[in-house]
Protein backbone atom coordinates (compact mmCIF):
# COMPACT_ATOMS: atom_id res chain seq x y z
CA UNK A 1 0.00 0.00 0.00
CA UNK A 2 1.00 3.70 -0.71
CA UNK A 3 1.68 5.38 2.65
CA UNK A 4 1.38 9.28 2.55
CA UNK A 5 2.15 11.11 5.74
CA UNK A 6 0.14 13.80 5.48
CA UNK A 7 -3.15 11.88 5.06
CA UNK A 8 -2.16 10.24 8.40
CA UNK A 9 -1.41 13.49 10.44
CA UNK A 10 -3.76 15.73 11.55
CA UNK A 11 -4.30 18.69 9.58
CA UNK A 12 -3.34 21.50 12.36
CA UNK A 13 -0.53 19.26 13.38
CA UNK A 14 0.55 19.42 9.24
CA UNK A 15 0.05 22.84 9.46
CA UNK A 16 1.45 23.80 12.90
CA UNK A 17 3.82 26.77 13.29
CA UNK A 18 5.99 25.36 16.11
CA UNK A 19 7.56 27.07 19.00
CA UNK A 20 11.09 28.57 17.78
CA UNK A 21 13.54 28.73 20.91
CA UNK A 22 16.76 30.57 21.33
CA UNK A 23 18.40 27.45 20.47
CA UNK A 24 16.89 27.16 17.19
CA UNK A 25 17.96 30.65 15.92
CA UNK A 26 21.13 30.50 17.07
CA UNK A 27 23.00 27.13 16.76
CA UNK A 28 26.44 27.61 18.16
CA UNK A 29 28.58 27.01 20.39
CA UNK A 30 30.85 30.25 21.02
CA UNK A 31 29.55 33.95 21.62
CA UNK A 32 27.90 36.08 24.27
CA UNK A 33 24.35 34.55 24.89
CA UNK A 34 21.98 37.18 25.94
CA UNK A 35 18.78 35.69 24.00
CA UNK A 36 17.38 33.26 26.29
CA UNK A 37 16.96 34.96 29.78
CA UNK A 38 19.06 32.64 31.42
CA UNK A 39 21.28 33.01 34.51
CA UNK A 40 24.72 34.35 33.32
CA UNK A 41 26.66 33.52 36.21
CA UNK A 42 26.44 29.99 37.37
CA UNK A 43 23.86 27.29 39.00
CA UNK A 44 23.23 27.70 42.48
CA UNK A 45 25.27 24.39 43.04
CA UNK A 46 28.37 26.37 41.79
CA UNK A 47 27.88 23.78 38.52
CA UNK A 48 27.37 24.83 34.86
CA UNK A 49 23.97 23.97 34.38
CA UNK A 50 22.42 28.20 33.72
CA UNK A 51 22.43 27.16 29.84
CA UNK A 52 19.38 25.94 28.05
CA UNK A 53 20.66 22.18 26.18
CA UNK A 54 20.57 21.78 22.81
CA UNK A 55 17.16 20.86 21.95
CA UNK A 56 17.49 18.14 18.91
CA UNK A 57 20.77 16.46 21.18
CA UNK A 58 22.60 16.18 17.83
CA UNK A 59 26.07 15.29 19.73
CA UNK A 60 24.52 12.36 20.94
CA UNK A 61 22.48 11.99 17.65
CA UNK A 62 25.78 11.05 15.85
CA UNK A 63 27.52 9.03 18.28
CA UNK A 64 24.56 6.95 18.28
CA UNK A 65 24.02 6.87 14.42
CA UNK A 66 27.15 4.89 13.81
CA UNK A 67 26.54 2.69 16.78
CA UNK A 68 22.68 1.77 15.62
CA UNK A 69 23.73 2.31 11.29
CA UNK A 70 21.25 5.11 10.69
CA UNK A 71 21.56 8.77 9.96
CA UNK A 72 21.22 11.42 13.15
CA UNK A 73 18.13 12.68 11.29
CA UNK A 74 16.55 9.60 11.55
CA UNK A 75 16.42 9.63 15.65
CA UNK A 76 13.84 11.44 17.88
CA UNK A 77 15.42 10.79 21.67
CA UNK A 78 12.60 11.86 23.96
CA UNK A 79 11.93 11.05 27.67
CA UNK A 80 11.62 7.38 28.13
CA UNK A 81 9.96 5.93 25.26
CA UNK A 82 6.79 7.17 26.53
CA UNK A 83 7.40 10.64 24.79
CA UNK A 84 7.05 9.60 20.91
CA UNK A 85 4.18 7.39 22.33
CA UNK A 86 2.28 9.70 23.59
CA UNK A 87 3.55 12.45 20.71
CA UNK A 88 2.68 10.03 18.03
CA UNK A 89 -1.01 9.42 18.86
CA UNK A 90 -1.33 13.24 19.33
CA UNK A 91 0.22 13.74 16.02
CA UNK A 92 -2.20 11.42 13.82
CA UNK A 93 -5.52 11.07 15.87
CA UNK A 94 -8.30 12.99 16.30
CA UNK A 95 -10.17 12.24 19.79
CA UNK A 96 -13.25 10.32 19.30
CA UNK A 97 -12.82 9.78 15.78
CA UNK A 98 -9.34 8.44 14.84
CA UNK A 99 -8.41 4.52 16.45
CA UNK A 100 -4.81 2.71 17.52
CA UNK A 101 -4.60 -1.04 17.24
CA UNK A 102 -2.94 -2.97 19.89
CA UNK A 103 -2.79 -6.73 20.24
CA UNK A 104 -3.35 -7.94 24.18
CA UNK A 105 -1.42 -8.86 25.98
CA UNK A 106 1.03 -5.99 25.33
CA UNK A 107 2.88 -3.09 26.86
CA UNK A 108 0.18 -0.76 28.49
CA UNK A 109 0.97 2.85 27.52
CA UNK A 110 -0.36 2.10 24.34
CA UNK A 111 -3.65 2.49 25.46
CA UNK A 112 -2.96 4.75 28.55
CA UNK A 113 -1.71 7.18 25.62
CA UNK A 114 -4.70 6.59 23.93
CA UNK A 115 -7.41 6.99 26.43
CA UNK A 116 -5.71 10.09 28.13
CA UNK A 117 -5.91 11.42 24.73
CA UNK A 118 -9.56 10.12 24.16
CA UNK A 119 -8.40 7.76 20.87
CA UNK A 120 -10.67 4.86 20.33
CA UNK A 121 -8.75 1.27 20.54
CA UNK A 122 -9.23 -1.85 18.49
CA UNK A 123 -7.93 -4.92 20.31
CA UNK A 124 -6.61 -8.18 18.02
CA UNK A 125 -5.82 -10.89 20.50
CA UNK A 126 -2.09 -12.11 20.33
CA UNK A 127 -2.58 -16.45 19.59
CA UNK A 128 -1.89 -18.57 22.25
CA UNK A 129 1.64 -18.59 21.40
CA UNK A 130 1.66 -15.05 21.63
CA UNK A 131 1.75 -14.17 17.96
CA UNK A 132 -0.06 -11.54 15.35
CA UNK A 133 -2.88 -13.27 13.31
CA UNK A 134 -1.62 -11.32 10.68
CA UNK A 135 -5.52 -11.92 8.98
CA UNK A 136 -7.47 -11.10 12.03
CA UNK A 137 -5.21 -7.62 12.27
CA UNK A 138 -5.46 -6.47 9.04
CA UNK A 139 -8.83 -7.61 9.24
CA UNK A 140 -10.15 -4.92 12.11
CA UNK A 141 -8.20 -2.21 10.19
CA UNK A 142 -10.82 0.69 10.12
CA UNK A 143 -10.54 3.75 7.55
CA UNK A 144 -9.76 5.67 10.61
CA UNK A 145 -7.31 3.46 12.08
CA UNK A 146 -3.69 5.50 11.86
CA UNK A 147 -1.14 3.00 14.22
CA UNK A 148 -0.44 0.12 14.67
CA UNK A 149 1.72 -1.15 17.64
CA UNK A 150 3.58 -4.11 17.73
CA UNK A 151 5.84 -4.96 21.17
CA UNK A 152 8.55 -7.67 20.30
CA UNK A 153 10.26 -8.96 21.94
CA UNK A 154 6.75 -8.97 23.69
CA UNK A 155 5.54 -7.28 26.79
CA UNK A 156 4.79 -9.34 29.23
CA UNK A 157 5.40 -12.81 27.12
CA UNK A 158 9.07 -11.93 26.51
CA UNK A 159 9.36 -13.24 22.37
CA UNK A 160 10.05 -12.06 19.91
CA UNK A 161 7.03 -11.67 17.76
CA UNK A 162 7.60 -13.47 13.37
CA UNK A 163 9.41 -11.16 11.13
CA UNK A 164 6.97 -12.18 8.50
CA UNK A 165 3.86 -11.14 10.26
CA UNK A 166 5.38 -7.57 10.86
CA UNK A 167 6.44 -7.26 7.25
CA UNK A 168 3.49 -8.17 6.13
CA UNK A 169 1.28 -5.75 7.98
CA UNK A 170 4.12 -3.34 6.77
CA UNK A 171 3.09 -4.05 3.02
CA UNK A 172 -0.49 -3.91 3.64
CA UNK A 173 -1.60 -1.51 6.13
CA UNK A 174 -1.09 2.51 4.78
CA UNK A 175 -0.79 3.88 8.51
CA UNK A 176 2.19 4.13 10.68
CA UNK A 177 3.35 0.45 11.93
CA UNK A 178 5.58 0.98 15.32
CA UNK A 179 8.07 -1.98 16.19
CA UNK A 180 8.31 -1.21 20.16
CA UNK A 181 12.12 -2.77 20.70
CA UNK A 182 12.75 -2.14 23.95
CA UNK A 183 14.12 -5.80 25.01
CA UNK A 184 15.94 -6.09 21.59
CA UNK A 185 19.72 -6.49 22.78
CA UNK A 186 18.35 -9.63 24.91
CA UNK A 187 17.02 -11.11 21.51
CA UNK A 188 19.45 -13.82 19.87
CA UNK A 189 19.90 -13.29 16.05
CA UNK A 190 17.22 -16.03 14.22
CA UNK A 191 19.00 -18.37 12.15
CA UNK A 192 17.10 -17.05 9.23
CA UNK A 193 18.32 -13.67 9.55
CA UNK A 194 22.18 -14.99 10.14
CA UNK A 195 21.65 -17.13 6.73
CA UNK A 196 20.60 -13.92 4.76
CA UNK A 197 24.20 -11.68 5.81
CA UNK A 198 21.79 -9.66 9.01
CA UNK A 199 24.02 -8.18 11.89
CA UNK A 200 20.73 -7.39 13.60
CA UNK A 201 17.35 -8.69 14.75
CA UNK A 202 16.37 -4.98 14.67
CA UNK A 203 13.85 -3.16 12.41
CA UNK A 204 16.33 -0.30 12.31
CA UNK A 205 17.12 -1.83 9.23
CA UNK A 206 14.01 -2.07 7.48
CA UNK A 207 14.11 2.21 7.58
CA UNK A 208 14.55 2.79 4.56
CA UNK A 209 12.26 0.06 2.87
CA UNK A 210 8.92 1.17 4.50
CA UNK A 211 8.39 4.80 5.05
CA UNK A 212 5.66 3.94 7.48
CA UNK A 213 7.61 1.96 9.90
CA UNK A 214 8.62 3.43 13.37
CA UNK A 215 11.18 1.57 15.64
CA UNK A 216 11.15 2.36 19.49
CA UNK A 217 14.10 1.22 22.23
CA UNK A 218 15.54 2.31 25.33
CA UNK A 219 18.14 2.73 27.10
CA UNK A 220 16.26 1.62 30.13
CA UNK A 221 16.87 -2.20 30.21
CA UNK A 222 20.36 -3.19 28.86
CA UNK A 223 22.34 0.27 29.29
CA UNK A 224 21.17 0.26 32.83
CA UNK A 225 19.83 4.37 32.52
CA UNK A 226 16.42 3.37 33.38
CA UNK A 227 17.22 6.14 35.99
CA UNK A 228 17.39 9.01 33.24
CA UNK A 229 14.35 8.34 31.12
CA UNK A 230 15.70 7.92 27.69
CA UNK A 231 13.58 6.60 24.87
CA UNK A 232 14.86 6.17 21.32
CA UNK A 233 12.79 6.32 18.18
CA UNK A 234 14.12 5.84 15.09
CA UNK A 235 11.94 6.47 11.53
CA UNK A 236 12.17 8.56 8.16
CA UNK A 237 13.10 11.91 8.24
CA UNK A 238 9.67 13.18 7.40
CA UNK A 239 8.40 11.76 10.71
CA UNK A 240 11.03 12.69 12.81
CA UNK A 241 10.68 16.37 11.92
CA UNK A 242 6.71 15.83 12.60
CA UNK A 243 8.02 14.62 16.37
CA UNK A 244 10.72 17.38 16.91
CA UNK A 245 8.12 19.93 15.66
CA UNK A 246 5.08 18.88 18.39
CA UNK A 247 8.08 17.97 21.49
CA UNK A 248 8.48 20.51 24.44
CA UNK A 249 11.47 22.80 22.96
CA UNK A 250 14.24 21.20 25.65
CA UNK A 251 12.44 17.72 26.76
CA UNK A 252 16.18 16.18 27.35
CA UNK A 253 18.12 17.90 30.25
CA UNK A 254 21.87 18.94 29.62
CA UNK A 255 22.68 16.73 32.58
CA UNK A 256 20.61 13.83 31.04
CA UNK A 257 22.34 14.82 27.73
CA UNK A 258 25.93 14.77 28.98
CA UNK A 259 25.48 11.31 31.04
CA UNK A 260 24.59 9.71 27.95
CA UNK A 261 27.13 11.33 25.72
CA UNK A 262 29.70 9.68 27.91
CA UNK A 263 27.44 6.52 28.34
CA UNK A 264 27.30 5.70 24.64
CA UNK A 265 30.85 5.22 24.84
CA UNK A 266 31.05 2.29 26.81
CA UNK A 267 29.32 -0.35 24.07
CA UNK A 268 31.25 -3.16 25.37
CA UNK A 269 30.11 -2.52 28.78
CA UNK A 270 26.84 -2.91 27.89
CA UNK A 271 27.31 -5.96 25.38
CA UNK A 272 29.16 -8.00 28.54
CA UNK A 273 26.28 -7.10 30.72
CA UNK A 274 23.84 -8.44 28.16
CA UNK A 275 26.10 -11.47 28.23
CA UNK A 276 25.63 -11.82 32.23
CA UNK A 277 21.73 -11.11 31.98
CA UNK A 278 21.40 -14.05 29.47
CA UNK A 279 23.22 -16.29 31.15
CA UNK A 280 21.34 -15.97 34.64
CA UNK A 281 18.02 -16.20 32.25
CA UNK A 282 18.90 -19.46 31.32
CA UNK A 283 20.32 -20.57 34.87
CA UNK A 284 17.11 -19.37 36.07
CA UNK A 285 14.78 -21.05 33.51
CA UNK A 286 16.45 -24.86 34.12
CA UNK A 287 15.82 -24.18 38.13
CA UNK A 288 12.29 -22.97 37.88
CA UNK A 289 11.57 -25.60 35.83
CA UNK A 290 11.87 -28.39 38.85
CA UNK A 291 9.94 -26.91 41.09
CA UNK A 292 6.60 -28.36 41.59
CA UNK A 293 4.21 -25.13 41.92
CA UNK A 294 5.75 -24.31 38.30
CA UNK A 295 3.55 -25.33 35.46
CA UNK A 296 4.87 -23.67 32.30
CA UNK A 297 8.16 -21.13 31.11
CA UNK A 298 7.63 -19.30 28.06
CA UNK A 299 10.59 -19.16 25.55
CA UNK A 300 12.15 -15.63 26.12
CA UNK A 301 13.91 -13.10 23.82
CA UNK A 302 14.10 -10.55 26.82
CA UNK A 303 15.53 -9.91 30.45
CA UNK A 304 12.51 -11.76 31.94
CA UNK A 305 10.83 -14.39 31.78
CA UNK A 306 7.15 -15.28 31.87
CA UNK A 307 6.03 -18.16 34.23
CA UNK A 308 3.05 -20.03 34.95
CA UNK A 309 2.33 -21.32 38.31
CA UNK A 310 -0.38 -23.02 40.43
CA UNK A 311 -2.13 -20.25 42.57
CA UNK A 312 -0.02 -17.24 41.16
CA UNK A 313 -1.85 -14.24 42.86
CA UNK A 314 -1.28 -16.37 46.67
CA UNK A 315 2.22 -17.33 45.54
CA UNK A 316 3.23 -13.00 44.54
CA UNK A 317 1.39 -12.44 47.51
CA UNK A 318 3.82 -14.80 49.77
CA UNK A 319 6.62 -13.36 47.76
CA UNK A 320 6.28 -9.72 49.00
CA UNK A 321 6.03 -10.88 52.44
CA UNK A 322 9.82 -11.76 52.08
CA UNK A 323 10.21 -8.54 50.24
CA UNK A 324 11.14 -10.34 46.96
CA UNK A 325 8.98 -8.87 44.26
CA UNK A 326 7.86 -9.71 40.75
CA UNK A 327 5.05 -8.61 38.37
CA UNK A 328 1.74 -10.24 38.87
CA UNK A 329 0.35 -10.92 35.08
CA UNK A 330 -2.44 -12.89 36.09
CA UNK A 331 -5.09 -10.89 34.97
CA UNK A 332 -4.05 -10.07 31.47
CA UNK A 333 -5.22 -11.16 28.80
CA UNK A 334 -3.37 -15.00 27.78
CA UNK A 335 -1.58 -14.97 31.08
CA UNK A 336 -3.94 -16.27 33.33
CA UNK A 337 -1.77 -17.19 36.31
CA UNK A 338 1.41 -15.79 35.37
CA UNK A 339 4.28 -14.19 37.08
CA UNK A 340 6.54 -12.25 35.43
CA UNK A 341 10.32 -11.91 36.62
CA UNK A 342 13.07 -9.85 35.87
CA UNK A 343 16.34 -11.72 35.47
CA UNK A 344 18.20 -10.32 38.70
CA UNK A 345 21.68 -10.67 39.59
CA UNK A 346 23.16 -14.18 40.32
CA UNK A 347 22.72 -13.59 44.12
CA UNK A 348 19.14 -12.21 43.78
CA UNK A 349 18.28 -15.02 41.46
CA UNK A 350 19.71 -17.74 44.21
CA UNK A 351 16.81 -16.26 46.94
CA UNK A 352 14.26 -15.89 44.68
CA UNK A 353 14.27 -19.62 43.71
CA UNK A 354 15.46 -20.61 47.46
CA UNK A 355 12.03 -18.88 48.22
CA UNK A 356 9.87 -20.75 45.52
CA UNK A 357 11.48 -24.24 46.40
CA UNK A 358 10.39 -23.86 50.29
CA UNK A 359 6.81 -22.50 49.38
CA UNK A 360 6.20 -24.89 47.13
CA UNK A 361 6.51 -27.61 49.48
CA UNK A 362 4.05 -25.72 52.17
Amino acid sequence: MTFDLASILRPHILNLVPYSSARDEYTGKEGIFLDANENPYQSVNGQQWNRYPDPYQWAIKEKLASIKGVRPSQIFLGNGSDEPIDLLVRATCTPREDNILIMPPTYGMYQVSADINDVPIVKVPLTPDFQIDTEKVLAAVTPNTKIIWICSPNNPSGNLVKREAILTILTHFSGLVVVDEAYIDFAELPESLELSGSSTVSFTNELNNYPNLIVLQTFSKAWGLASLRLGMCFASEEIIKVLNKIKPPYNLSGATQAILLEALDFVETKNQLVKDILVERQRLAQELVVIPTVKHIYPSDANFLLVKFEKAKQLFDDLIEQKIIVRDRSKVTLCEDCLRITVGTSEENNVLLEALKKLSEQ
